[in-house]
């Protein structure tokens, strides 16, 4: 609120503009503007007495007051090169949270907390606890102690001391099946969710330790994604059709991953009230004894099948290159096409350009153990092309390893590009070895590239094998989900030991995940995980002391967009105290879906 002072002196009357502010508890004034003396608003306003002068200021200020309530009133901000900064004094705040906070509102996760405390015996605020774990998550993941510490660098500070956080852990981890599930309901009302298909996969994060606990406890020493000599934990993760994160679960690093699919599925058809649905899984998870069960009331499954492990006759039926129908050709429906005779139109480019873009399948149904289900195999060139160039690099590679001078060869797994090399040993004559030779292994390439262009999947469904294959075309948004949490949200290594406070850790990545992939729909799925990440964290403003917020982040094309979907603006020059406020407000008091 803007008001008159006139200040006396020896000769005359000073007359100014002055601001009364109230912050942190405490009401302060500063001079916004200088209107002159007596003597000099006479003149210049051609008036002879003190109190038409008065009135003029008066209602000039009254002006003033009308353009700051309609947030048209410019701000003049007086700095001196001569004047110190105050200590202890922060003057850089992130505002990337604001539209995760948003979400945060909407899902109603205000309200879940609210249920939770009603249900224990604590005094700290488990809202702000939550929030802020999910919000450093995704803006500057580190250590519970780092990100209480972060949280302050928040528009909105955080109102909870570091060892409850601690101690919310732990309620956090008894109430991990129940957030999930009232996530899920809630979130139908603010996206569509598609939990039709559901997709299931399994990694594994590594701790910083060399020891593993007792066997009952979680960190165990398993099969290590990286290849690394520390215990892990395995996380199971579904995404539904639309690869939103839907549930997740915590196993032992030494459990066998065929394991952890039916309990985590049992869940999901309790605490979600889901019946109908189809889980899409790689190989390595779809064991028969899975298949059966997601063959049991309407229920269904579609599973990639490596064509390398098939029995000999299946075999050779996939990989036989007549008898071929093309997908999505009405036209030509019930004609067959021989693989080997698709080069034959390289010559023509655009001809050929536009066969690379088509796939080709071929199916049977197969019954093993008393157990059928649908085997489709698909044939594409841009497929085959991709694999033989990736090949190609790695060969290259292997090449250049030779050269070098490798004189050791151990054991590589099936990716490594060490595999298309091979020692020969060269010995006398009933002697022992007395050299090796390495060279570039030319049958490891012949068997592999035999499989180029192929990919295999087993299913109980009906539908065309062209919606099978749309259907299996999405587990790659769970790989970029897991790319997300370890590289992203850093949720790797784990510095925490106690079982509930591993599961708490992987439940607010869970949840920034979840919120993180309900931000990318928003924005209609049109920037990159990088991308919005990057302008997250970067989302800062500087404090103007009594007058509002400066951004200092860039503008773009991306932060427009954010702005637009989540219906406020923060990239004007300056943000006033009473425009963030309102924001900050406008957040907080969004309806959550009950």
């Amino acid at each position: 609120m803007l008001r008159l002072s006139v200040v006396p002196s020896k000769n005359s009357k000073s007359y100014y503009v002055i601001k009364s502010t109230y912050e942190n508890g405490k009401h302060s004034s500063k001079k916004v503007e200088t209107l002159g003396t007596l003597s000099e608003l006479k003149q210049k306003l051609s008036l002879t007495e003190e109190s038409d002068v008065r009135k003029w200021a008066e209602g000039y200020i009254a002006e003033l007051n009308q353009k700051e309530k309609e947030n048209k009133l410019s701000v003049f901000v007086e700095y001196s090169p001569n004047k110190t900064i105050a200590k202890d004094e922060q003057s850089l705040y992130n505002g990337g949270y604001l539209f995760l906070q948003r979400i945060y509102k909407e899902l109603g996760l205000d309200k879940i907390c609210g249920r939770i405390a009603g249900r224990y015996k604590f005094g700290y605020d488990l809202d702000s606890i939550l929030s802020r774990l999910i919000y450093g998550r995704v803006l500057y993941p580190a250590s519970k102690l780092s990100t209480y510490k972060l949280s302050r660098k928040l528009i909105q500070p955080p109102n909870f001391k570091l060892v409850e956080i601690y101690r919310a852990l732990e309620v956090i981890c008894k109430e991990t099946d129940y957030l999930q599930s009232e996530l899920y309901k809630r979130s139908i009302n603010v996206i569509d969710r598609n939990a039709g298909v559901l997709y299931y996969d399994l990694t594994n994060f590594f701790f910083e330790v060399e020891q593993a606990d007792d066997d009952h406890e979680l960190r165990q020493y398993g099969k290590s994604k990286e290849n690394r000599p520390n215990p892990i934990v395995q996380l199971g993760l579904f995404l539904d059709g639309g690869g939103i994160p839907l549930a997740f679960c915590i196993e032992r690093g030494n459990m066998s991953e065929q394991l952890t699919l039916k309990p985590l599925e049992r869940k999901i058809l309790k605490d979600f009230e889901l019946s109908k649905f189809v889980v899409c899984t790689d190989a390595g998870l779809a064991s028969e004894s899975n298949r059966k069960f997601n063959s049991k009331g309407e229920r269904g499954f579609v599973t990639t099948q490596s064509i390398k492990k098939l029995k000999k006759h299946l075999k050779e039926w996939a990989l036989d290159p007549k008898g071929w129908k093309l997908a999505n050709d009405p036209e030509g429906a019930g004609e067959t096409y021989d693989i080997t005779e698709l080069d034959s139109c390289k010559d023509d480019n655009e001809a050929y350009k536009k066969l690379k873009e088509k796939i080709f399948y071929k199916e049977r149904w197969i019954n093993e153990n008393k157990f059928e289900q649908r085997f489709i195999v698909t044939f594409s060139i841009k497929y085959r092309d991709y694999q033989g160039k990736i090949r190609a690099g790695q060969i290259e590679r292997a090449e250049k390893l030779i050269k070098k001078g490798v004189t050791e060869l151990k054991k590589v797994n099936q990716n490594d590009y060490r595999r298309f090399v091979k020692k020969t040993s060269v010995t006398k004559s009933g002697e022992a070895a007395t050299k090796d030779i390495f060279s570039i292994d030319g049958d490891v390439i012949s068997e592999e590239s035999k499989y180029d262009g192929f990919y295999g999947v087993c299913t109980n469904l009906e539908d065309s094998a062209e919606e099978i294959a749309r259907i299996n075309s999405g587990r790659w948004e769970i790989e970029e989900s897991f790319r997300i949490m370890k590289s992203e949200f850093k949720a790797r290594p784990v510095h925490l030991s106690r079982d509930d406070r591993i599961t708490a850790h992987f439940t607010t990545c869970f949840l920034a995940l979840l919120f993180f992939r309900l931000l990318e729909k928003k924005l209609g799925d049109g920037f990159s995980a990088h991308e919005i990440i990057d302008t997250l964290r970067e989302f800062y403003f500087c404090k103007i002391k009594d007058e509002g917020y400066a951004p200092v982040y860039t503008r773009s094309d991306l932060t427009d967009a954010l702005h637009d979907a989540f219906g406020f603006r923060t990239d004007y020059e300056i943000v006033t105290k009473k425009t963030m406020k309102n924001i900050c407000n406008s957040i907080n008091a969004t309806r959550g879906a009950k």
